[in-house]
């Protein structure tokens, strides 16, 4: 199951790394570098294979990171000129993310979008361990060490 994992982990293009049972899957979505700032957009799935109760405990949720100077003079989208930074959340059910993050930007007069099915991942690794014979189950908060 673990090289399943593994193998879907290098065909979407995702980091994945085990830390002492607690697997971390983790993949850029969008990234955005401009004249002095840069900002990254990244999926995280973390999960515990329990091999003892057959179950895979899995939880996901999404980071934006920017560093740098603000464009500057876009006071409808949350920036002031010189330094600043904006901040976006997004929410999780019981049943997990689903759905499409859309980001919208303009920058420098052109608009980039990216379109991401985060729920893809989450069916995929449950779809794995089922095949092995595990139960999945989801959590809303990160699962630690």
């Amino acid at each position: 199951m673990e090289e399943a994992i593994r193998g879907y982990a290098v065909e979407i293009g995702a980091d994945i790394k085990d830390k002492k049972g607690l697997w971390e899957l983790s993949l850029t979505i969008a990234e955005r570098k401009a004249f002095l700032s840069k900002k990254k957009l990244t999926y995280t799935a973390k999960f515990r294979i329990d091999k003892t109760n057959k179950t895979i405990v899995f939880s996901e949720y999404l980071a934006e990171k920017g560093s740098g100077l603000s464009s500057g003079g876009d006071f409808d989208g949350g920036m002031s000129t010189g330094f600043g930074f904006k901040t976006t959340t997004y929410s999780t059910s019981k049943s997990g993310i689903s759905g499409s993050i859309t980001e919208q930007s303009n920058l420098f007069g052109q608009q980039y979008n990216y379109d991401f099915k985060y729920e893809a991942i989450r069916q995929k690794i449950e779809s794995i361990a089922q095949d092995s014979g595990y139960k999945f189950e989801y959590k809303i908060l990160p699962i630690g060490i």
